[in-house]
C-alpha cells in the first residue's frame, strides 16, 4: 500500500520569476528596438536622382551642418540624428568634406563616417585652358578652394617665384590638362601644390634629359607645345609641327606662328589672319619678336608636349592648314612651296566667304 504526499506549492522565486520574466522580455524587447531606432535603423533618405552628397563647408558649426540636412531633406528623421549627435558630442568634432550619404546609414554609422571625416574625394577633368579666370572658374566649381584667394596666389610674383619658381606669366606652365582628384574641401594653396606635384612627376629626369638635348626648359616646352596644341588637334600632325617651329628656332628664324598672334589681339576666333594683325604690339608677337613669346597661350595636354619632347626629324620651314579643312597641314621645305599651299588654302576661305 503506497503512501500519498500532498504537493509541494510551488517556491515564491518561482512564482515571481513567472510572472516578471515576460515583463522583463517585454521591456528588453522595447529598450532594443529604441536603441535600433536610435542607432543603427537607416536614416538617410534614398534618391532617386543619383547619389546624396552633404557639403560641409570649413568652420561650420553643428547647427549648420543640421540645416543643411534639414533643408535638403537627406534625413528621414533629423530629431534622432541630432539627439544620437549630441550624445556622441559631434558638435565638437565637425570636420568639412563632401560626404556621400547611402540609404543604409543609420545615425551611428553616419556619425562614424562624419566625425573621421571619411569624405569622399572629388573627380573631375581640367580643360585646357588659355587665361588664368578660365582655371580659377573651373576649380571654383568643384572644389571649395576660395577663388578669389585662387586669383591673388595666381598673381603674386613673389609667392610663385619662393614656392614653384615660376612668374605670373610662366605659372600657367604648372598645370596639366587632364583628370584631378580632390578632397572637396582643398584649399587654394592645397590646390597649387598638388598641382605642382603632378607637374614634377610628369617631368621624369627622361624628359628632362629630353629638353636638355634639345636646348629647352621644361617652361619652354611648355610655352612651345601650347603653340603646337593651337595649330592641330591631330596626333600625327604634332610632332612635325613641332619639328618646323624647333628647326626655325635653331637657324634664328621668327616663329611667325598665328596662334600667338591670335592671343595678343585676343580673339582665338579668327579664321583668317590679316596683315594689320601682324604689327600689334605684343612680345606675343612672334611676327615682330624672335623666339618663344614669354609664356603660354594655351595649357599645353601631354599629347603636345610629348610632341615637343620627340620631334619628326625633318628640313621642314613651313606649313599651311590644308584646303580640304580636314585639320591636316601641309608641309614645305622652301617659301616658295608654301606659298603655293597657303594660296590654296585661301581660295578655300574665298570660296566660304571667311573673311575674319
Amino acid at each position: 500500500m503506497s503512501v500519498q504526499h500532498p504537493s509541494q506549492p510551488p517556491a515564491l522565486w518561482w512564482r515571481v520569476a513567472r510572472v516578471l520574466l515576460p515583463v522583463l522580455l517585454l521591456a528588453g524587447s522595447v529598450v532594443l528596438y529604441k536603441a535600433w531606432q536610435l542607432l543603427w535603423k537607416p536614416n538617410v533618405t534614398a534618391s532617386a536622382f543619383g547619389p546624396a552628397y552633404l557639403y560641409i563647408r570649413s568652420g561650420s558649426s553643428f547647427q549648420a551642418v543640421l540645416d543643411s540636412l534639414t533643408r535638403h531633406e537627406l534625413l528621414r528623421d533629423p530629431e534622432t540624428f541630432a539627439q544620437v549627435a549630441r550624445w556622441r558630442d559631434y558638435p565638437a568634432h565637425v570636420q568639412p568634406g563632401r560626404y556621400l550619404l547611402t540609404p543604409e546609414l543609420g545615425n551611428s554609422a553616419l556619425l562614424d563616417k562624419l566625425r573621421l571625416g571619411q569624405q569622399d574625394t572629388v573627380a573631375f577633368t581640367i580643360d585646357a585652358f588659355k587665361y588664368k579666370p578660365q582655371l580659377v572658374r573651373q576649380v571654383a566649381r568643384q572644389l571649395e578652394a576660395d577663388s578669389a584667394q585662387l586669383r591673388r596666389l595666381l598673381n603674386d610674383n613673389g609667392q610663385l617665384l619662393r614656392r614653384y619658381q615660376l612668374d605670373t606669366t610662366t605659372i600657367l606652365t604648372m598645370f596639366l590638362p587632364g583628370p584631378y582628384r580632390f578632397l572637396w574641401n582643398t584649399s587654394a594653396t592645397q590646390f597649387l601644390d598638388s598641382a605642382a606635384a603632378m607637374h614634377h612627376r610628369f617631368w621624369t629626369a627622361e624628359r628632362r634629359r629630353q629638353a636638355d638635348s634639345l636646348k629647352l626648359t621644361p617652361t619652354q616646352v611648355h610655352v612651345l607645345a601650347s603653340i603646337v596644341q593651337r595649330e592641330t588637334s591631330e596626333p600625327t600632325d604634332k610632332p612635325i609641327i613641332a619639328g618646323v617651329y624647333l628647326n626655325r628656332l635653331r637657324t634664328g628664324m621668327r616663329l611667325q606662328a598665328d596662334p600667338t598672334l591670335l592671343w595678343a589681339i585676343g580673339n582665338f576666333g579668327v579664321k583668317r589672319v590679316l596683315n594689320k594683325d601682324k604689327l600689334v604690339d605684343s612680345p606675343y608677337n612672334t611676327y615682330k619678336h624672335k623666339g618663344l613669346p614669354p609664356g603660354p597661350i594655351t595649357s599645353a595636354n601631354r599629347s603636345s608636349l610629348n610632341a615637343v619632347l620627340k620631334p619628326a626629324a625633318h628640313q621642314y620651314y613651313f606649313f599651311c592648314a590644308r584646303p580640304d579643312r580636314s585639320g591636316f597641314s601641309d608641309f614645305a621645305e622652301t617659301y616658295a612651296q608654301h606659298k603655293r599651299n597657303a594660296r590654296k588654302y585661301q581660295r578655300t576661305l574665298d570660296s566660304l566667304k571667311i573673311l575674319r
